[in-house]
């Protein structure tokens, strides 16, 4: 190729080169800087703190009966008081006789250890009884429901003794005195259920034993057995005498009222935990207050944004686990959902029944992710949670009371229990979502992470990260 063609041919690269690179600049060229659209991304901290909790409203669908003894979260001892439905309108065959009744509790798990040994003593409930339609808090006083004046019965045993009634089940019977089965002979206590838990006010059942295992109760019935007997025909056209055997059944099913009773007495003495983490302890023990910088974080996206139409497009808040408490001694299972909730709202949610929502109550799964660092495997547990519609919701309702949003806004970290239901077109939705009622913990990083040692930060401490725009 001759010289003059190269130059000719590089001339028109250049012409090229310079006419796109001015077209794609073209746009904000004429676009008035006030009109442009601006994008923004901050970093808020939070601060921490333990919250201990007294009670949970309780409606449990399952039960823990017995004591444990965790050296982090203290002790946990767990109380049933149960009421018991009735056959309404039974009666009697004619010339029946009573035989016996038992409690039996069945369960399929426990907690701690199954050779510890347990001693379980159940009582009548005898001052008064439960009302279907209110609500009963965890640490309730049983002396206000019994005076312990009427034993019902009493094992000692461990996890792993009582007779296997099915591969996956565990039963441990009651048996009940010849003076209450005597008691409950009588058919017309049972013509209707408010009549019935006049008469028998329903079980208390409690510990005085044993301090390594917890059991969870899936189901608590009485049985009332008795027989009666008829005449019939023999083969040879005399007269006969049959016996039938029958029994009741007397179920803590969903009709009545139970409470799962919880303490944790010697919860203030247990060994304080570094400024680094906070914990989180089930059932009614401990939860986790965040402080968002509400009025700190509406300052910054109104300067980010110049004065423009503000949007939150994320607000992220990702609570990083520090220590799962199934890796350490205690076994304690794992929180695996946490519900961020403002903690103003926290009795109005539970009380009610309200469902997550994201301007109230965020659901954040227990979330493991890994990462290959060399030839290594490194996995990270944590929690997510996206802020953006509550911060946003609070600060238009500061706006709209023309205040000054608050300088932070307290959610609590909340270990809860989830039903959901799917429907055929693969639709999932909330059925309900209870405080948990079973033991589970998690350690979490705080927002304050500080070395004890030296006093410096080491790590990052739970932030909150937001990316915004204005129009």
């Amino acid at each position: 190729m001759k010289s003059y063609q190269v130059i000719l041919l590089f001339l028109l690269s250049l012409f090229v080169y310079s006419c796109s690179d001015n077209l794609a600049n073209i746009g904000s060229g004429i676009q008035p800087s006030s009109d442009q659209i601006m994008i923004g991304t901050d970093t808020f901290h939070v601060s921490t703190a333990n919250v201990p909790i007294d009670f949970i409203d309780s409606r449990p669908d399952s039960f823990l009966l017995g004591n444990f003894h965790d050296p982090k979260f203290g002790s946990t001892q767990a109380e049933i008081l149960a009421q018991v439905n009735c056959p309404e309108g039974f009666k009697f065959p004619p010339l029946s006789q009573p035989d016996s009744a038992v409690v039996i509790m069945y369960y399929k798990t426990w907690f701690g250890s199954k050779s510890s040994p347990l001693a379980v003593n159940l009582y009548e409930m005898t001052k008064k009884t439960f009302n279907y339609t209110d609500l009963y808090q965890s640490n309730l006083n049983p002396t206000d429901y019994t005076d312990l004046s009427k034993p019902l019965g009493s094992r000692i045993f461990s996890a792993k003794d009582p007779i296997r009634i099915r591969t996956d089940t565990t039963a441990i019977r009651f048996r009940l005195s010849n003076d209450f089965v005597n008691r409950f002979f009588d058919d017309s206590h049972y013509s209707s259920t408010a009549k019935f838990l006049n008469f028998f006010k329903g079980i208390y059942a409690t510990t005085n034993y044993g301090a390594s295992a917890l059991l969870s109760i899936e189901e608590i019935v009485m049985m009332y057995h008795y027989h009666y007997t008829y005449k019939t025909k023999n083969i040879n056209g005399g007269d006969s005498i049959a016996t039938v055997k029958s029994y009741l059944v007397f179920p803590a099913n969903k009709e009545v009222r139970q409470v799962n009773r919880f303490q944790h007495n010697d919860r203030a003495s247990i060994a304080q935990q570094p400024d680094s983490v906070n914990y989180i302890s089930a059932p009614a023990n401990i939860q986790t207050r965040v402080n968002v910088p509400l009025n700190k974080i509406q300052q910054h996206l109104k300067a980010g944004t110049a004065g423009k139409a503000l949007t939150v497009n994320s607000a992220t808040l990702k609570v990083e686990v520090t220590e799962t408490e199934a890796d350490t001694a205690s076994q304690h299972p794992v929180v695996k959902y946490l519900l961020l909730i403002k903690e103003s709202s926290k009795k109005r949610f539970f009380d009610h029944g309200e469902l997550p929502s994201d301007t109230v109550a965020i659901r954040g799964d227990y979330t493991t992710s890994s990462t290959l660092v060399g030839t290594t495997t490194v996995y990270k547990h944590y929690y997510s949670f996206n802020i953006a519609n509550l911060i946003v919701r609070e600060l238009k309702n500061a706006a709209a009371q023309n205040k000054t949003p608050d300088e932070n806004l307290a959610l609590l970290l909340v270990p809860v229990k989830i039903s959901t239901s799917t429907s055929t077109s693969g639709v999932t939705s909330y059925i309900s979502v209870k405080e948990d009622y079973l033991m589970s913990a998690v350690t979490i990083r705080s927002g304050k992470e500080i070395d004890p040692k030296s006093g410096n930060q080491v790590t990052i401490p739970m932030h909150i990260n937001v990316v915004y725009s204005g129009f």
